[in-house]
């Protein structure tokens, strides 16, 4: 699968700009702030159906614009789809081929994406919210149905939740009330804790051998599920966790709760890694993503790397571009501030590429290499 080209209006730093992406390596040069992450994020928008940088759209307009549009041409299994959306007057509108979806969750999933930010060692230092995010958004993209059911979770415990804060502002509780809520809060939390252990199974072999060739076996890493699901008598212990939920007003048991375990020589990489050990754990989870995501959608996802180098050595850095020029990965999208040190590593890459030297929103120049 790639993307072929991509139409921005009013999206971020960009005023008007249209680009063709090389089926290879595509190269994005240019100073800090120019605008090679925002296209990063664009290509996120088409496949994701949001910003991966923003909760809001407002946060992708132009300043003093009043809508944006984004919009390019996907190629899977030799045809083509394009892909819209247009945001206005706090309204998206998401199409495919001109169409509207009638859910947007029908979108996700089909031009499967894996992308790689600095900001992704925030899965290590951040709290479990941040790693729940990042393997939901994963097994989301693999199976449909894994998203529908965590909508439906988080449907019904915000629900339990608003009724726990009234109970305490009346000093009141219904119990047959929330217990209607319970039910449909443990049946989905099952399902959903079934996914993740299965998923994680599959993953960690893909995760280890994946930081294995990143670090030529420098350190042993792993990681585990853990989750109150886990126990036998969870449902026991759910039903008595009522007098705790009231006292604080939330629900305090359940798979909203669970962790990921980030460890390296038996140790949690958070307290023991250095910032180059991190970066290589958090690369390797991208990574191994990337393959489960393959495997499950049957196709090369895109692979859209922003700002790689920082904090990797030479050696890990010469193992990753070994590794994405291999025949596993397909068109890989990469940003860049230092040209001149990036094509010393790439000059050894079998894949095409396309550089895009880009200036405050604009593309100055494209050079095939």
């Amino acid at each position: 699968m790639r993307i072929k080209n991509l139409n921005l209006l009013n999206f971020k730093n960009y005023e008007e700009e249209s680009l063709e992406f090389s089926d290879g390596v595509n190269i994005l040069t240019g100073n800090n702030g120019s605008g090679k992450t925002n296209l990063l994020d664009a290509i996120h928008f088409l496949s994701m159906s949001k910003s991966a940088f923003h909760s809001s759209d407002n946060q992708s307009l132009k300043r003093g614009e009043s809508f944006f549009s984004v919009f390019g041409t996907f190629n899977k299994n030799n045809t083509d789809y394009l892909i819209s959306t247009l945001f206005q007057a706090g309204k998206k509108i998401f199409q495919a081929d001109k169409k509207n979806y009638d859910k947007i969750t029908d979108h996700i999933g089909r031009f499967p994406l894996i992308l790689v930010t600095p900001y992704d060692t925030d899965l290590i230092r951040e709290g479990s919210e941040e790693r729940r995010k990042f393997f939901d958004s994963l097994f989301s993209q693999i199976d449909k149905n894994y998203l529908l059911s965590l909508i439906r979770y988080n449907h019904f415990l915000k629900q339990r939740n608003s009724l726990l804060k009234q109970f305490a502002e009346k000093r009141y509780t219904d119990f047959d009330l929330l217990e209607s809520y319970d039910e449909p809060i443990l049946e989905e939390g099952f399902k959903i804790f079934s996914w993740r252990k299965n998923l994680i199974k599959e993953f960690l072999p893909l995760f280890n051998n994946t930081y294995d060739l990143l670090t030529h076996r420098k350190e042993n890493v792993s990681l585990t599920h853990q989750s109150d699901v886990a126990d036998p008598e969870f449902k026991i212990t759910y039903k008595n966790a009522i007098q705790k939920d009231l006292i604080l007003e939330r629900t305090t048991k359940g798979i909203h709760k669970d962790d990921y375990q980030f460890l390296i020589e038996g140790q949690s990489i958070k307290s023991t890694g250095s910032q180059g050990q991190q970066k290589s754990y958090v690369l390797a989870l991208k990574l191994a993503s990337y393959h489960l995501l393959s495997k499950y959608s049957h196709t090369k996802p895109l692979l859209l790397l922003d700002d790689i180098f920082d904090k990797l050595d030479e050696e890990r850095i010469i193992s990753l571009l070994k590794m994405i020029d291999g025949d596993d990965f397909g068109q890989i999208l990469i940003t860049e501030a230092k040209l001149e040190r990036s094509m010393e590593y790439f000059k050894n890459i079998k894949k095409q590429i396309r550089i895009f030297n880009i200036s405050k929103g604009k593309i100055l120049s494209i050079q095939n290499v």
